[in-house]
C-alpha cells in the first residue's frame, strides 16, 4: 500500500490530500496561504491532513507540490535581478516579443557569435570580453540566448561555462527550455526563468526542509503547466516550467475525479477563474505557448484562460444609473469576514462606528493591514509614511490615508506586496446568505449594510438590506462566470468574431433563456462543466442553470488540485530537427553539434536514439518508473518538376511513467 501526499498553494488556502494507492482520497485539509514564507502554510496543511487520517510522516511514499509561485511573481512583477548575455542578434532585437519590458531595466550584453540556420558558426564569441563584463553585474542569476542555438549550441554551452566559472551564479541557456525557433523569444523565456529561480529555490528547499522535519523522507515532484511532473531539483533549474502549476494541476484532478473524456473545467480560486478544455481525457496544451504576466513564453502549459473573478473578487458598487448595481474583480482583497475573524476587536466597531455617520464614505468597510516580514527599503517617503502608520492590527482605510496622493501610495504598497487590502467580496455575500460560515457572519452583514447604503441615481440605496445585496453579487458572480464559460467554448469552436462579443450578443442571451415569439430560440453549452474550488457548490448551480448545462461538481472538488498535483504522470519531451544544407545531405542538429549524413533515414534514426536516450534519462532523473516513449515525424516535402524534395523534418520523444514511490 502507498500513500501519497499531494499540496496546492492557491492565493487563499494551501490544501493538502492523501491518497491511497492513486485510487482512494483518505483525508483533505486547508490552511490559510501565508504569503509571506509559502512553506508555512504548507507545513500547516501537511500537519492537518495527517493527523485527520491518522498516518504517519514516514508511511509518506511521495509528496507532490502545484504551486502558483512562478505565475503569481510573474503577473506581479517580482523576482530578482537578472543578466542577459545576447549572442548574434542586434540590439534592435531587444525590443520583439516585450523583451525588454522584462528585463525592466536588468544588465544585457550583445555580443558577436551565434550560428547559422544551418548550425554553421557565424562569427566567434568574445568570451574574455563576458567575462569581464560579468563579474561586475550585481545579478542573482544569468539567461543566455544565442542566434540559432536550437541548430547548435555550442555559443549558449561555451558562455554557460564561462559565466559559471567567473560567477558561481545560476545560469539559464535558451535551448534547455524550447527546441523550436524565434531567438527573441526564447531569450525572453530564458530571461523569466532566471528571474524566478532565487524565488523557487527557497519555496521549494523550504517546503522540502518542513516535509523532512516532520519525518516526511520521500521523493518531492512538483506539477509543470502541462499537469506533468518534474523532480524537485528539475524544478529549481526550470522553474519557468511550473507556470500554471495550479491551474494545470486542477484538470488533471478533474479527469480524476470524474473520468470525463470531454468537458470545460472551471476551477474558481479565492482570486481568478481559471477555465480549461479536457479533450480525449487529457488538458488542451496551447500550441502557442504558456501567456502570463502579459508575456508570451515558450513554456508547454495547458490552453488555461484566467478571469479576474472569484471568492476573494473585490465588490464595486456601481452608482450611476436608475439602478444601480455591482461589478466583480479584478482586483483581490481580503473578505472582510476573514479579517474580522482573527481580528474581531479592530473591525467589528470600525464598521459600526461607520455605520452611525450620517452619510456613506467611499472608504466604508475597507481596511489596510501589513504583511511582516516584507523588505520594505527603498520606498518613497510618502509611501514609507502611510506603512509607518500600520501594526499589528487592520486598520480602516479612512482613518489611514490623509490625502489623496496618499491612496496612490496605498495603490503602491499592496503592488509591493508590503499591504494586504479588505473590503467586501462574494464570499462575505455567501457568510451573509447562509452558504457559508467559516468566518465573522457579523462583520460581513456590517460591511455589506455600509455598501447597500450608497445612493443611486433615483436618490435611493443601492440595496434595501444586506441580504438583498448579497444576492446581488451572487447574481453578478453567476453572469460574469457563465460569460467567462461561454467565451472559453466559443474560443475553442474557433469563430473568427472575438468571443466577448459572442458572449454577450443579446439573441445568445434571449436564446439561453428559452425566447418564444414568432422564432423559437434555444442555446445550451454543449459539454459538461466540472465545477472545482472550495466555494463551487454555493455557485455553479446556478451557473449551470444560466448555461443550460450539465454541471458535475464531484466529491473532493474543493481540493482538486491538490489530488490533480499527486495522480499525474511524468512526462519529458525533447524536440529535434533535420534539415539540408544541401542536395543529398541531411543534417542532425544535436545538443554536441551537427552530424551529417547521406541518407534521410540514417539521420531520422540518428535522431530518434539521440532524443530517446535524453528523454529517457531525463524521466528517470525525475523520478519516473516504467518509462515508455512515443515518437512523432514530422517530415516536410516539397514538389519539384514532378519529384518530392525534402525541406526538413522535426521528430519529437515524449518517455512517460509513474513516478517511484519510497519503499
Amino acid at each position: 500500500m502507498a500513500i501519497l501526499l499531494g499540496v496546492d498553494t492557491g492565493g487563499t488556502y494551501t490544501d493538502a490530500v492523501l491518497i491511497r494507492d492513486e485510487a482512494e482520497v483518505l483525508a483533505s485539509a486547508k490552511s490559510l496561504t501565508t504569503r509571506h514564507d509559502l512553506a508555512d502554510g504548507i507545513t500547516a496543511a501537511v500537519r492537518a491532513v495527517l493527523d485527520q487520517a491518522g498516518v504517519a510522516p514516514d508511511q509518506i511514499a511521495m509528496a507532490s507540490l502545484s504551486t502558483t509561485l512562478a505565475t503569481n511573481a510573474l503577473v506581479e512583477g517580482h523576482g530578482q535581478r537578472v543578466g542577459l548575455v545576447f549572442i548574434g542578434f542586434a540590439e534592435k532585437d531587444l525590443d520583439s516579443h516585450g523583451l525588454s519590458r522584462a528585463l525592466a531595466g536588468d544588465p544585457v550584453i550583445v555580443l558577436d557569435g551565434g550560428h547559422s540556420h544551418a548550425g554553421a558558426e557565424v562569427a566567434p564569441l568574445d568570451l574574455d570580453r563576458l567575462a569581464d563584463w560579468a563579474r561586475a553585474q550585481p545579478v542573482s542569476a544569468f539567461a543566455v540566448a544565442a542566434q540559432f542555438a536550437t541548430r547548435n549550441p555550442a555559443h549558449e554551452v561555451a558562455a554557460r561555462e564561462t559565466l559559471r566559472r567567473v560567477t558561481g551564479r545560476p545560469v539559464t541557456c535558451s535551448h534547455e527550455l524550447s527546441a523550436r525557433l524565434g531567438g527573441p523569444k526564447r531569450a525572453l523565456t530564458a530571461v523569466l526563468n532566471a528571474r524566478l529561480i532565487g524565488l523557487t529555490h527557497r519555496l521549494i528547499g523550504r517546503a522540502d526542509d518542513g516535509l523532512r522535519a516532520m519525518g516526511i523522507d520521500a521523493p518531492l515532484m512538483v506539477v509543470r503547466g502541462d499537469g506533468a511532473l518534474m523532480s524537485a531539483a528539475q524544478a529549481m533549474e526550470r522553474p519557468i516550467e511550473t507556470i500554471l502549476s495550479g491551474p494545470a494541476a486542477s484538470i488533471v484532478g478533474a479527469r480524476w475525479l470524474t473520468g470525463a473524456d470531454e468537458a470545460l473545467v472551471s476551477d474558481i480560486g479565492g482570486t481568478t477563474t481559471d477555465i480549461a478544455l479536457l479533450r480525449d481525457g487529457r488538458p488542451a496544451i496551447d500550441p502557442a505557448g504558456a501567456r502570463v504576466g502579459g508575456w508570451r513564453t515558450m513554456v508547454e502549459a495547458v490552453a488555461m484562460r484566467t478571469h479576474g473573478l472569484g471568492g476573494d473578487s473585490v465588490v464595486v458598487p456601481v452608482t450611476e444609473g436608475l439602478q444601480g448595481g455591482v461589478t466583480l474583480g479584478p482586483r483581490r482583497v481580503l473578505p472582510v469576514s476573514l479579517v474580522a475573524q482573527t481580528a474581531p476587536d479592530a473591525v467589528i466597531p470600525a464598521l459600526e462606528e461607520q455605520l452611525a455617520r450620517p452619510a456613506p464614505s467611499e472608504h466604508d468597510g475597507q481596511f489596510a493591514l501589513r504583511v511582516q516580514g516584507q523588505d520594505s527599503a527603498g520606498l518613497a517617503e510618502r509611501d514609507q509614511a502611510v506603512l509607518d502608520r500600520l501594526g499589528d492590527a487592520p486598520v480602516p482605510v479612512g482613518k489611514l490615508l490623509r490625502t489623496r496622493l496618499e491612496g496612490q501610495a496605498l495603490t503602491r504598497l499592496v503592488d509591493r506586496g508590503l499591504v494586504q487590502v479588505s473590503g467586501v467580496t462574494p464570499t462575505d455575500a455567501a457568510h451573509v446568505l447562509g452558504r457559508l460560515a467559516d468566518w465573522n457572519i457579523e462583520a460581513a452583514e456590517l460591511a455589506l449594510r455600509l455598501m447597500a447604503r450608497r445612493r443611486v441615481g433615483h436618490g435611493g440605496m443601492l440595496a434595501p438590506d444586506p441580504q438583498a445585496l448579497g444576492q446581488m453579487i451572487i447574481d453578478q458572480l453567476t453572469r460574469q462566470t457563465a460569460l467567462a464559460l461561454l467565451q472559453s467554448a466559443f474560443a475553442e469552436d474557433g469563430w473568427d468574431e472575438d468571443p466577448d462579443t459572442l458572449s454577450r450578443h443579446p439573441l445568445l442571451q434571449r436564446a439561453l433563456s428559452g425566447y418564444s415569439g414568432l422564432l423559437t430560440l434555444n442555446a445550451a453549452l454543449a459539454v459538461p462543466v466540472i465545477g472545482l474550488g472550495a466555494s463551487a457548490g454555493c455557485y455553479y448551480p446556478a451557473v449551470g442553470n444560466a448555461l443550460n448545462a450539465q454541471m458535475i461538481l464531484p466529491r473532493h472538488a474543493e481540493v482538486a488540485n491538490a489530488i490533480g498535483a499527486v495522480v499525474g504522470r511524468i512526462t519529458v519531451r525533447r524536440s529535434g530537427t533535420v534539415t539540408a544544407p544541401s542536395e543529398g545531405r541531411f543534417r542532425v542538429h544535436l545538443a554536441a553539434g551537427p552530424e551529417d549524413f547521406g541518407a534521410l533515414e540514417e539521420a531520422l534514426t540518428c535522431l530518434q536514439t539521440a532524443l530517446e536516450c535524453d528523454a529517457r534519462a531525463e524521466a528517470e532523473a525525475a523520478g519516473a518508473a516504467g518509462i515508455a516513449c512515443a515518437v512523432t515525424r514530422d517530415v516536410r516535402l516539397v514538389q519539384i518538376e514532378s519529384r518530392e524534395v525534402f525541406v526538413e523534418a522535426e521528430l519529437t520523444v515524449e518517455a512517460s511513467g509513474r513516478a517511484r514511490v519510497a519503499d
